[in-house]
């Protein structure tokens, strides 16, 4: 299991927060029988350890404006790999990087409010990088399993 570097009380705070980060140190508390000073101070702790990073609201772009998902795959020259991930981060409609195993291989997601932002972003950053050798775009058409965080 993903969490077996934690202790049985601090797995089931965990699993309660990834259901519903609102939870309050009471709620926790109460389903997992512990007080809520002490679920404080392990969430505090959590958080200082690094597990747990943030607390965040995902918002569905495409539920309120229509915007368009997508994801490249990108092959760059090995020693091209880096600076081009560094230029990517620099683009608001990226919004999440990952190096994946392969040939010099980023998988990039973007969300763009509209096809010419989309084109937009494929013109002036997309196919002005350096040392790119291959890159595919593949637009979202709709979320079939979506987990978000660590799956448990």
């Amino acid at each position: 299991m993903f969490l077996d570097g934690l202790d049985e009380l601090d797995q089931k705070i965990v699993q309660l927060l990834i259901q519903n980060a609102r939870m309050t140190y009471s709620q926790i508390g109460e389903q997992i029988g512990i007080s809520r000073v002490a679920v404080k101070m392990r969430v505090q702790a959590l958080e200082k350890r690094g597990v747990i990073e943030e607390y965040t609201t995902i918002i569905n772009p495409q539920k309120i404006s229509g915007a368009i998902s997508c994801y490249f795959e990108i092959i760059t020259e090995p020693d091209q790999l880096m600076h081009v991930a560094e230029l990517l981060n620099a683009q608001e409609t990226i919004t999440q990087i990952y190096r994946v195993s392969g040939k010099s291989r980023l998988h990039v997601h973007a969300v763009a409010s509209s096809n010419e932002e989309l084109e937009r972003l494929m013109k002036e950053t997309i196919d002005r990088l350096p040392g790119v050798l291959e890159c595919s775009c593949h637009i979202i058409l709709s979320r079939i399993k979506d987990i978000k965080g660590l799956r448990l």
